[in-house]
């Protein structure tokens, strides 16, 4: 019962650190690129609540796949409109992708500073526990969040890719197809994933979370890698 507690806290924590930093990155590259809504509609802030979407924080916690309100814009602000609109789309997960490969090396320190020590009381062990599943779920959730928004459905940060890609396309059925139905699709994804935690068989069919599990461990390899290999010089 204690784990779950620190589990559930940990990742709150880890959501609250994390999420801010994709939306502000989002509304921060809008504003210097000269689209002043996201700061008129009070999302240039690292203000966790200014960001919370309600189903998308339920869904972080209890299905580890979820998101953010999305940030405003106005694309006929920008100074350049389709590379501004592109640096806007990805700014959020370039950002979550940097705090990855920047938490990681803090964990593996925490965690080998802590290795030898004996705790005087349950409540620092227990505080220790949470720093180190907090750090733990920081970078995970990363991850996730990098590759998750990249997946091009509507309102993900991959359909704006997908929509600078054929902006010279009016009414393209296939992003018009992402716009109306993209949140749909995404959602029964979700939930088939999330299923299989009661399902197991489900898993035969879980296309989404097999894909999801393939890319992040394919992105987190080279950091871990890199920082394993640094600590590892450090110290011996």
């Amino acid at each position: 019962m204690t784990e779950k507690i620190i589990s559930y806290l940990a990742i709150f924590l880890a959501i609250i650190f994390v999420l801010p930093a994709h939306e502000f990155a989002h509304a921060f590259v809008a504003y210097k690129c000269g689209d002043n809504t996201s700061k008129a509609a009070g999302r240039l802030t690292l203000n966790p609540f200014a960001h919370f979407d309600l189903v998308g924080l339920v869904l972080l916690l209890f299905a580890r796949f979820g998101w953010a309100k999305p940030v405003p814009i106005n694309p006929y602000n920008f100074k350049h409109l389709r590379l501004d609109y592109f640096l806007v789309a990805i700014a959020g997960v370039l950002t979550n992708l940097l705090f990855a490969f920047l938490i990681y090396p803090i964990l593996l320190l925490i965690t080998f500073l802590l290795s030898g020590v004996t705790f005087s009381s349950t409540f620092l062990a227990l505080a220790a526990d949470l720093l180190t599943t907090t750090l733990a779920y920081i970078f995970a959730i990363n991850l996730n969040l990098f590759v998750f928004n990249l997946i091009p459905v509507y309102p993900l940060d991959g359909f704006r890719v997908i929509e600078v890609i054929f902006s010279k396309k009016p009414n393209n059925k296939f992003v018009s197809f992402l716009r109306r139905y993209g949140s749909i699709v995404l959602l029964c994804l979700i939930g088939v994933n999330w299923l299989t935690e009661y399902i197991p068989q489900l898993r035969y069919v879980d296309l989404f979370g097999f894909l999801m599990n393939f890319c992040t461990s394919l992105l987190a390899t080279p950091i871990t890698s890199f920082w394993n290999y640094i600590l590892a010089s450090v110290i011996y």
